[in-house]
C-alpha cells in the first residue's frame, strides 16, 4: 500500500492498483472472462489494469470494479485515488518528447523499472543501459540501427540516460548488479575516445556508488548459463507483493515475462552468471586495464 498517494508517481499507483484489484477479483471468486463479459469489456483491458500496463485508468472504470467485487468504501476510495493519479500526472517517458522513441511494449517495461528496487542484468553484447555514457548509446543507434535520422537518434538517446537516473533516486536508489562479457570490453564501439570515456564511467560508477555492482564474465571461464542471451531482471520491494519479471530484448520486438517458472530460470541463471564471474574488485581491475588498451 502506498502511503503518501499525492507524491506517489504514477507508474507505482499503475502496479498497485493492478494487484490490488487483481486479488480483489479472486477473492470474489471472479474469473476475468466473467467481469468483461458483464462490463462489456474487452479482455486486454482488465489484462492491462490488472498489470499495470494502462498509461491512465478511469476512476469510473475503478469504481465499476470495486461495486462488482464487493470492495469496502475505504478500499474503493484508496483504489480510485490511485486511478487520479494516473490521470493527473505523468511519468517522463509519457510526454511527446519521448513518445515516438516508446514502443508499447518498452513502455510497460520503463513503469516497473522506475518502481523496481533491484535489477539484475546480463549483457554479452553491450555495456548495460544504465551504465551507458551519451557517446556510446548514440554510435551504437547510428550503426545498430541505420535509417534513423539524427532527430530521432537523439530521443533515444535521451531515453537512455534520463532511465539512469534510477541509480540516484532520492528515496531509494536503484539496486543495479550487472554482469558484462568481457568481449564488450574490447569492442570498439564508437572509436577509441568513445570507449575510453565509456569504461571510465564504469569505473566511476562501480566505484562511488555503493548500490552498484559491476562484474566482468572472462572468457577463461568457459561456457556459462548466460550463453542463451541478455537478459534483465526486475525485483520489488516486499511490501508491494510485486513478483520479480524479466525483461527480453531483441531488434524486431522486447519482452516482459511473468510466469513464476520462467523467471525462476532466470533467477538461476543470473546466480549461476554471478558466481562464474569475477569478483567486483578484480572486474574492476580488468576493466581498467582494458581501458588501457583503447
Amino acid at each position: 500500500m502506498i502511503t503518501d498517494i499525492e507524491s506517489a508517481t504514477p507508474a507505482l499507483c499503475r502496479l498497485h492498483l493492478g494487484r490490488e484489484l487483481r486479488q480483489l477479483r479472486q477473492l470474489a471468486g471472479l474469473r476475468a472472462n466473467q467481469v468483461v463479459k458483464r462490463l462489456i469489456w474487452s479482455p486486454s483491458k482488465l489484462t492491462r489494469l490488472e498489470t499495470g500496463e494502462n498509461a491512465a485508468v478511469e476512476p469510473s472504470d475503478v469504481m465499476a470494479l470495486c461495486e462488482m467485487y464487493g470492495a469496502d468504501a475505504e478500499k474503493r476510495a484508496l483504489l480510485t485515488g490511485y486511478a487520479v493519479v494516473t490521470k493527473t500526472k505523468r511519468d517522463w517517458w509519457q510526454s511527446g518528447e519521448f513518445r515516438p522513441a516508446i514502443t508499447p511494449t518498452f513502455k510497460a517495461y520503463l513503469g516497473l523499472e522506475a518502481t523496481a528496487s533491484a535489477m539484475h542484468n546480463y549483457e554479452a553484447e553491450f555495456v548495460p543501459g544504465l551504465l551507458q555514457t551519451e557517446a556510446y548509446v548514440r554510435a551504437i543507434y547510428q550503426v545498430a540501427r541505420r535509417g534513423l535520422s539524427e532527430e530521432e537518434i537523439d530521443r533515444h538517446v535521451t531515453v537512455r540516460i534520463t532511465r539512469q537516473e534510477a541509480l540516484r533516486r532520492a528515496d531509494t536508489p536503484l539496486r543495479f548488479a550487472a554482469v558484462v562479457n568481457e568481449a564488450v570490453l574490447y569492442r570498439g564501439v564508437g572509436g577509441a575516445a568513445v570507449m575510453r570515456a565509456q569504461l571510465e564511467h564504469i569505473a566511476e560508477v562501480a566505484s562511488s556508488l555503493p548500490r552498484v555492482r559491476v562484474q566482468i564474465m572472462p572468457f577463461r571461464a568457459g561456457a556459462h548459463t548466460g550463453m542463451n542471451g541478455a537478459f534483465t531482471l526486475l525485483r520489488f520491494h516486499e511490501h508491494d507483493a510485486i513478483k520479480p519479471i524479466v525483461y527480453l530484448e531483441n531488434l524486431g520486438d522486447a519482452q516482459v515475462i511473468r510466469s513464476g517458472t520462467c523467471v525462476d530460470r532466470y533467477e538461476d541463471a543470473f546466480s549461476g552468471i554471478q558466481a562464474d564471474a569475477l569478483g567486483p574488485k578484480e572486474s574492476l581491475g580488468m576493466i581498467r586495464a582494458a581501458l588501457r588498451e583503447h
